[in-house]
């Protein structure tokens, strides 16, 4: 049986060891900060020089042109056209779906006039550019490529600048192929820190981009939240999650393989499943043991299962319901009878699958909804990624000269209130004009 923690609602302890299982601790190590602090102010201070240097030391690339280390469309294109086709009508069907549900989420300018002519409103406006990370490391992301850039296209951003590392000049083509699929503008083949800072602050020949999104290791993670003010970012992102409720009618194997799906990823990530059936969960244990031996990331899927994982026997489903929304998790299957009901008892979740037919996998890849997802608990405050991060809303005020007057005198007693006389004096000759 695989080394996993088991918990019960029921112990007096298990606020507490449940705490100790969802603690993360982020992006806080001091050494990385300082690592980062530095490259991003080399970056800054030098441009081109010094990602080149930094490519060249970390991804191991020689090459002397920042010409060298961007791939023209023409390349993306050629990726393409050279996949296969059930890959490539894979990745165009994934893109089609995320884009009619991308369509639904663009936010529309509004406005309404009042009594006295006053009109009052909104402007809705995409961003310039945005900056996309994809990472390069323990697996290829082309679904990364579609979630990010797909958004950004259809909020009606006109450059999308994507950035990937290729170790050792190692290139995926499934990540090109998903960057011309989605729209992608420019690409250039550097990553790490380095990258982050190009996208921040611009250099000689990688524009400076409005946000940056994508996931990234520590060192991306970090430099994230370092140029976060003078670009906006998407998230902080922590390991990937995975919470499921089960009645206990499920096959037991498939629970299994939904934990599986998200303790893949890297040892840090967390696959938990609640339970009040304690027979259902020795079944997905056993489950586990056998389907593990069949896993070629067996050995990242038992580290991340013994490190964060848990089955957890609860009283109920309306307890498990409360226990996952102070999980608050990325990711939550409700593999129950009735899914509605139990979901309308959720309020913090980055995405619900509802039902025994759902796996959370299908979000991942082509379901329609981002699977770029608040981790960590953020879930408590924050939403997935969407249209919506790639526009931004500007409030319109056009007042009458009878508004004006109306508005002038609340706005000089709330001004002088506050001992700004410059405040008060202006919106006063508005009301002494008429």
């Amino acid at each position: 049986m695989p080394q996993i923690h088991r918990l019960d609602s029921r112990s007096k302890d298990f606020a507490a060891r449940l705490d100790a299982l969802l603690a993360w601790e982020g992006v806080a190590d001091a050494q990385v900060m300082h690592t980062v602090t530095e490259i991003l102010a080399r970056v800054r201070a030098e441009g081109d020089a010094a990602v080149i240097e930094y490519t060249g030391e970390f991804d191991h690339l020689d090459v002397t042109t920042m010409a060298d280390l961007e791939l023209p469309a023409s390349r993306l294109a050629e990726a393409l056209a050279s996949l296969p086709v059930e890959q490539r009508e894979a990745l165009e069907r994934a893109a089609e779906r995320v884009r009619r549900y991308a369509e639904r989420q663009k936010m529309a300018a509004w406005q309404y006039t009042e009594e006295d002519g006053t009109v009052l409103g909104q402007t809705v406006t995409p961003l310039d550019r945005v900056g996309l990370y994809v990472p390069g490391g323990k697996a290829a992301y082309p679904s990364s490529v579609i979630m990010n850039a797909v958004p950004a296209k259809v909020a009606g951003v006109p450059e999308v600048v994507m950035v990937v590392p290729t170790p050792h000049g190692m290139v995926n083509p499934l990540v090109l192929a998903a960057a011309a699929v989605a729209g992608v503008d420019r690409v250039f083949t550097i990553g790490g820190a380095q990258a982050v800072a190009a996208l921040a602050y611009g250099t000689q020949s990688v524009p400076a981009v409005d946000k940056i999104v994508g996931p990234g290791n520590i060192y991306v993670a970090a430099a994230k939240r370092l140029v976060f003010g003078t670009v906006g970012i998407d998230m902080i992102a922590g390991p990937s999650e995975i919470l499921v409720i089960c009645d206990g009618q499920t096959d037991p194997e498939w629970i299994a393989m939904d934990l599986f799906s998200q303790a893949e990823h890297d040892e840090q990530a967390q696959a938990i499943l609640l339970s009040p059936d304690a027979t259902f969960l020795d079944a997905v244990a056993d489950a586990m043991d056998h389907l593990l031996e069949t896993m070629p990331r067996g050995d990242i899927i038992r580290a991340s299962l013994a490190g964060r994982g848990a089955l957890i026997q609860v009283a109920d489903l309306h307890e498990a319901a409360q226990i996952a929304n102070h999980i608050a998790p990325e990711h939550l299957e409700l593999s129950v009878a009735d899914p509605e009901a139990l979901a309308a008892k959720i309020r913090h979740a980055g995405a619900m699958f509802l039902g025994r037919h759902t796996p959370e996998a299908l979000g991942d890849y082509c379901a329609g909804p981002n699977h770029v997802l608040p981790t960590s608990r953020t879930a408590r405050f924050s939403s997935p990624l969407g249209v919506y991060d790639f526009q931004k809303r500007s409030s319109v005020i056009f007042c009458s000269p009878e508004g004006a007057a109306d508005l002038g005198r609340t706005a000089a007693t709330l001004a002088r209130g506050e001992g700004l006389e410059a405040h008060a004096c202006s919106a006063e000759y508005r009301v002494k004009a008429r």
